[in-house]
């Protein structure tokens, strides 16, 4: 089979195109205690001319 190389600025586009969102979790606990426990939650998007920035 042969592989397609995409150039990594063409990925970043295509994504940035669509959007995408990003999640996580972060638990800091000692001894099986939680003490902190954080939701991270991102959205990505571009901002174009066509689309601006709701701010």
């Amino acid at each position: 089979m042969a592989q397609r190389q995409v150039a990594l600025i063409d990925l970043l586009d295509r994504l940035l195109s669509g959007g995408a969102v990003l999640t996580g979790d972060l638990v800091l606990s000692i001894a099986d205690v939680d003490l902190v426990h954080i939701n991270l939650r991102a959205v990505i998007k571009s901002v174009t001319a066509e689309e601006p920035a709701p701010w």
